[in-house]
């Protein structure tokens, strides 16, 4: 069930959490939820197939495709509207003439290009200090490629779900790639066949044209903006600003942290609105300043009582996650 949240103008204000029962969407795990970011993307070339099956390997709750569209209509996933970064694009001389300026980036873009065309590009790794051993082996996977992984796994007795994002809806509108018809779609194929999932979206006005017509939980991605007197993160808008029926908040980590290295109370408010927050990304190459170690990382994390993390690493997050867990709950009794 949808929760409607009204807010007026009022922001959130800040303090201290304590850890609460995740909402169980998926029944995968009664504590938070560990979400594979573009997969075991810490591992292999982020959104490819392989390393989507990682993820389900290393048993993580959900995995996480971000979604942009081809010039032809279909759904694919790439986290950025660019292909440099994150394929062999620049190897392909038929394509150099597509090469062009937008938006500050002189790049190849995804909605110039038909499925055919993308499929003889091969993935990358876009963080070099994390190696190039299965650059090359890949190609960009198709939603509905993704959802027969999703429904092979499912077959052979996984509860993992989907946790979808779609990419700059607005400006594939603009160049006349609605994928909302699309998405709803295959929100609906996700669901019929039994496998939890998520949608979320940082445009929180085109999430709102979802409500009522998806049974996928609805989530309001938050970057948050840097104070510039404080130089910590804080909220631009109130959660609701849109009145939007949403179930939860994907929120910027650094919006946790206040001045000072204070934790905010921005969990503790989202719960009390009936929200689940769930927290972006956690690295295991890439630990806050302050922070001594992922692990450490995690546990605060945990401690502050968010119901999910995005986990580059996802077996890392699981094993931290089932350690602050086994500690929470005690000692047995004899």
């Amino acid at each position: 069930m949808k929760r409607w949240i009204k807010l007026g103008l009022m922001m959130l204000g800040f303090g201290g959490g304590e850890m609460t029962a995740s909402a169980d969407v998926s029944g995968v795990s009664s504590g938070p939820i560990v979400i594979a970011h573009r997969g075991a993307s810490g591992y292999r070339p982020e959104h490819t197939l392989m390393s989507y099956k990682l993820g389900l390997q290393m048993k993580a709750d959900y995995i996480e495709p971000d979604l942009v569209m081809t010039k032809d209509g279909h759904l694919v996933a790439r986290h950025d509207i660019y292909l440099s970064g994150t394929t062999d694009i620049a190897d392909h001389p038929e394509f150099a003439d597509r090469k062009r300026k937008l938006e500050g980036h002189d790049d190849w873009f995804v909605f110039d290009f038909t499925l055919n065309e993308l499929k003889t590009l091969k993935a990358i790794q876009p963080r070099p200090k994390r190696g190039d051993v299965f650059d090359g082996q890949e190609s960009i996977p198709t939603m509905d490629e993704i959802l027969s992984l999703m429904k092979t796994a499912k077959a052979d007795g996984s509860k993992a779900g989907l946790y979808i994002e779609m990419k700059r809806p607005t400006l594939f509108q603009k160049v006349g790639l609605d994928p909302t018809v699309a998405l709803l779609a295959m929100l609906k194929e996700v669901t019929d066949a039994g496998i939890p999932v998520y949608f979320q979206c940082f445009d929180g006005a085109y999430l709102n044209e979802f409500v009522g017509k998806t049974d996928a939980e609805l989530i309001w991605l938050i970057e948050g903006k840097k104070d510039r007197k404080s130089k910590s993160y804080v909220l631009e808008a109130p959660l609701a600003l849109y009145g939007t029926n949403v179930d939860g908040v994907g929120l910027n980590k650094a919006l946790l942290v206040g001045p000072e290295g204070k934790p905010t109370s921005i969990v503790d408010d989202a719960h009390a609105l009936g929200l689940d927050v769930h927290v972006w990304t956690i690295r295991n190459d890439q630990v806050p300043k302050g922070i001594k170690s992922v692990e450490e990382e995690l546990k605060l994390l945990f401690s502050l009582g968010v119901d999910g993390v995005f986990a580059d690493f996802p077996d890392t997050a699981l094993q931290s996650r089932d350690s602050f867990m086994l500690l929470k709950a005690g000692p047995a009794d004899d």
